[in-house]
């Protein structure tokens, strides 16, 4: 607990330098934000203050495993041309090596030249979700947030954010943003058929107090 209180104050000590004293510009806020989120989800990840110091071996960690069929849905429903397919690209390709903190920090640096593009923002958030083995962290959270208040009518954001909290095991969560979204969708569309068999697989599980496999 000492550690996160650590951890959060310096969090909050140093974004409020850099406004107040940095004078960073308001479109560099946010990215700002989302990079000190990217820290605190890395300590949540890897931190444990409690434990002693020790040596680690370089090497020895496991890969994770790139998911080719979520990059192909994210590339049918969001822009996969111009300069964020571009940024968007590069990520991929480095989350197919493993390379899941390259992947997320090439995303950071594209919204650094692009802060108001929904799919970048939205490509962070998935690239931060595979970064923590599938857990949905502050940073992730933030960005799938910030992608769907830039592009409230987009249905990517959306869906994305959902099927990350589905995976996590945030059930009812990832309904109330599918719900609203299966609504809207187009009638005989394969995303509304889609939406609706997910959200009855859900309230199924809700029902009967089970949750997804991990």
């Amino acid at each position: 607990m000492t550690g996160w209180i650590i951890a959060g104050g310096l969090a909050i000590v140093l974004m409020t330098g850099l406004v107040a004293l940095g004078r960073i510009p308001r479109t560099a806020r946010e990215i700002t934000a989302a990079a000190l989120l990217l820290g605190l989800a890395g300590y949540a990840w890897q931190g444990n203050p409690a434990l002693g110091g020790a040596p680690k071996v370089a090497g020895t960690g496991k890969a994770g495993q790139f998911d080719e069929q979520l990059a192909e849905q994210r590339r049918g429903m969001a822009e996969r041309y111009g300069k964020a397919g571009q940024w968007l690209l590069l990520s991929d390709g480095l989350g197919r090596q493993g390379k899941t903190k390259e992947a997320a920090n090439v995303l950071l640096a594209g919204l650094k030249q692009s802060p108001d593009d929904a799919n970048l923002w939205l490509g962070l958030g998935n690239a931060l979700v595979a970064h923590a083995d599938g857990v949905v962290s502050p940073g992730a959270d933030f960005a799938y947030r910030r992608a769907m208040s830039i592009d409230p009518d987009a249905p990517a954001p959306s869906y994305f954010y959902g099927l990350a909290l589905a995976r996590a095991g945030q059930l009812q969560a990832a309904r109330e943003l599918w719900g609203p979204l299966a609504a809207r969708a187009p009638a005989g569309s394969d995303i509304k058929a889609e939406l609706e068999l997910s959200i009855a697989r859900i309230d199924a599980m809700l029902a009967s107090g089970s949750q997804p496999a991990s």
